[in-house]
């Protein structure tokens, strides 16, 4: 093993503690964040939290923190199962706006040229349409089961040594926080979400590059078949622990004709199940059964929505996403109302309930 592999490795190890770390703090954060969101137009309803994680989501530039900040805002007692389903969905939203911004910084580069620049804002467009596709219909069929109860019977939960262990490794440096952090309602919190965001960048770090993909041209034939870039989709974002880093790859490599945007499809769907492979983690560290209940519910609705478009809807979906993708690029009047939405949407959301 090469120092630099070594060193990677150390880094991964560090990031994955610092991230335990964040989690304990933001739980212990979120305990005060009731009173302090009482009455508050981000959190008074269902349909505020799916725009708060929204428009967090955004903000932040990646989706994970979000989805941890629902679970462990759960935990802390600051909003209600079915809001933090909710705030988990609308973090998944906001993760694929980071795609889309990807794109567009992609196709500003001065050596792009124009179908370069158009095809890198097309899977910008198309991570966020195969979303919101797969997600939004999830979160109607999960909100009920959510509140009729078919999860209560599920008490999962860490194992007990689990974690003391973790206590063991991140107590001395969560009591360090919380006794340099001043106790103004809702600071902890947000020194549990910047660790979160630093433990997510140094993953990004740890990871390899990628390798030269020209290779990649010929083997046309596994970037056609759907089940095997399901499975590469999926394999990589829970890798990576990010459907941002897993999907944002996605933009040069569509540009560059290694891949083509039906070909991608699948991968889109794929990554879009496994990604809530560390918020399914951060239900577990949280000890609160309600918080497992909730990713449970997103889980099994997105995995069983996308199963069923892709086996039965596969063809159609293609053609129809892609239509409507060129529909959009067609004319700038278009695309400044497609962003336009993507902003004005989640911010309605949070106003008008």
């Amino acid at each position: 093993m090469t120092i630099q592999r070594i060193s990677r490795v150390a880094l991964g190890a560090f990031a994955l503690w610092l991230f335990l770390c964040a989690i304990a703090v933001m739980k212990a954060g979120a305990a005060p964040l009731g009173d302090l969101l009482e009455g508050s137009t981000l959190t008074d309803s269902v349909a505020s939290t799916l725009g708060f994680g929204w428009l967090g989501a955004m903000l932040v530039m990646s989706g994970s923190p979000i989805a941890v900040a629902s679970l462990t805002m759960l935990g802390g007692g600051a909003i209600s199962p079915v809001q933090s389903l909710s705030m988990l969905t609308g973090s998944r939203l906001g993760a694929s706006f980071v795609v889309l911004t990807v794109s567009f910084l992609y196709a500003m580069r001065s050596k792009a040229d124009r179908e370069q620049r158009r095809a890198s804002v097309s899977i910008g467009i198309y991570c966020l349409l195969l979303t919101a596709i797969v997600y939004v219909p999830a979160l109607t069929i999960a909100l009920p089961l959510l509140r009729a109860g078919a999860f209560d019977g599920l008490n999962l939960g860490a194992p007990g040594s689990v974690l003391d262990i973790v206590d063991l490794l991140i107590g001395p440096a969560v009591d360090f926080v919380d006794r340099l952090v001043p106790s103004t309602p809702g600071l902890l919190f947000l020194a549990g979400l910047v660790l979160l965001l630093v433990s997510v960048r140094l993953v990004d770090l740890a990871l390899p590059e990628a390798a030269e993909t020209s290779y990649l041209e010929e083997h046309t034939d596994w970037r056609s078949r759907k089940w095997r870039m399901f499975g590469v989709g999926s394999l990589v974002a829970l890798i990576t622990m990010s459907v941002s880093v897993a999907l944002t790859v996605l933009v040069p490599a569509v540009a560059k004709g290694y891949f083509r945007r039906r070909q991608v499809m699948p991968y889109i769907m794929g990554a879009n199940i496994t990604t809530l492979g560390d918020t399914l983690l951060t239900a577990f560290l949280v000890d609160k059964p309600e918080a497992v209940h909730v990713v449970l519910a997103e889980l099994m609705t997105i995995t069983a929505i996308t199963l069923l478009l892709l086996a039965l809807c596969y063809d159609w979906l293609q053609v129809h996403v892609t239509r409507l993708t060129d529909w959009i690029l067609d004319e700038r009047a278009r695309l400044t109302g497609f962003v336009l939405i993507v902003f004005l949407v989640p911010i309605a959301l949070v106003l008008v309930s």
